[in-house]
């Protein structure tokens, strides 16, 4: 699918950079900065500054969420099918605004970016960050755009970041749109992470995060990490729709261990072109962070931490998704219930697994333009 002026598109789009130049007091307690941010935006902030949409991508995701950098492009934005005209976040009444995330390496200082101390890319010096740090840079954004008030939303990561919004910055949030997410991620959600990070850091060509500029990459264990990855954005089902035990070139085994099913071909076929669009550290500094996120523990109990919001609440799930299950969802709203707090919740019928929430886009046209359109803002005027 190719660049086309269709009326529903947000056409050709353009990132943009704003730089901090204060430092910024890390959960750490490290104050580190500046910090540049990659962001898009998408339609018009009206006089009240009160009809913003921000979206929060997920774990690999960038602040290009809508439209075509350049009209031979290929594919959109993540979210392309979300965003636009008439779509779920409509241009035509919102101002939406994606950014990259802190950490990350589609514009946004991270790992490698310089660092203006030593003119080197940071690599592992640069400070570990939390769900609540990318929040603090998200902020400085939002306001130096000149936002008053705001819907948050997003999907997996980019829902624990839209919860943390709700909280930290009450006065500014009236409604939270999160779409399979959860509050905190179980043991085995951890596990997963820590055996991607592990593939890299036991890459032969990782020299410490110091591979920047090198000849070789660590390359194959980020790959790795990345099978590892979409192996959880999957589900069984989609997985048998999608392969079953068919083999690769023929209806009978190799006898060897190269590759002889489809699915192993589909999984070397994802970590490689991963490669080329993601950086290994980042890699480690991003799911380190969604680890750490825990608003039960930060705050005594889920219940504790959305009496802090006043923010209205939409909460999706996808009945396949066993990474961040219908479960986790459930426990929210119930939590948001006991805090006296306005939420609407809906679990989807989805074969796609966790990555639903990138896929079913029709139905969750439906249910956001419903819920946007009894917004507490004052922008469905």
């Amino acid at each position: 699918m190719q660049y086309n002026k269709s009326s529903d598109s947000v056409g050709i789009t353009e990132t943009k950079y704003f730089t901090i130049q204060d430092k910024i007091l890390l959960e750490s307690n490290e104050q580190f900065g500046p910090v540049t941010v990659a962001y898009e935006t998408y339609g018009t902030l009206n006089d009240t500054k009160d009809n913003a949409i921000l979206l929060l991508h997920a774990l690999t995701g960038d602040a290009h969420a809508a439209g075509y950098h350049a009209e031979d492009d290929k594919k959109p934005g993540w979210w392309d099918d979300m965003v636009g005209p008439g779509k779920a976040f409509d241009t035509n009444k919102y101002f939406v605004i994606s950014s990259n995330m802190l950490g990350g390496c589609s514009g946004t200082t991270g790992p490698c970016s310089i660092n203006p101390e030593t003119q080197k890319p940071y690599a592992l010096d640069f400070p570990v960050i939390t769900i609540e740090d990318a929040v603090k840079v998200q902020k400085k954004l939002v306001d130096y755009l000149g936002v008053k008030k705001l819907v948050v939303a997003g999907g997996s990561m980019g829902g624990m970041q839209a919860l943390e919004w709700s909280i930290a910055h009450s006065d500014m949030v009236s409604d939270v749109i999160i779409i399979a997410s959860t509050s905190r991620l179980t043991a085995q959600g951890i596990a997963f992470n820590a055996v991607g990070r592990n593939a890299i850091l036991s890459d032969p060509y990782f020299n410490n995060g110091n591979y920047y500029g090198q000849e070789k990459q660590p390359e194959r264990g980020l790959a790795i990490a990345r099978m590892i990855g979409h192996i959880t954005y999957l589900c069984e089902e989609s997985m048998h729709n999608k392969f079953g035990r068919r083999f690769q070139d023929s209806d009978k085994p190799n006898f060897d261990f190269n590759i002889d099913f489809q699915v192993e071909s589909y999984l070397e076929h994802q970590g490689r072109v991963f490669v080329d669009r993601f950086d290994a550290n980042s890699y480690l500094y991003i799911t380190k962070a969604v680890d750490y996120f825990d608003l039960s523990k930060k705050h005594g109990s889920l219940k504790n931490a959305f009496e802090k919001t006043n923010a209205r609440f939409l909460v999706m799930s996808f009945t396949t998704d066993w990474l961040f299950p219908t479960a986790q969802s459930k426990e929210i709203v119930q939590a948001l219930i006991k805090a006296g707090r306005d939420v609407s919740f809906c679990e989807i019928e989805s074969p796609c697994g966790h990555d639903a929430f990138l896929l079913e886009f029709e139905t969750q046209t439906k249910i956001v333009k419903s819920f946007l359109a009894k917004s507490r803002g004052q922008h469905n005027d």
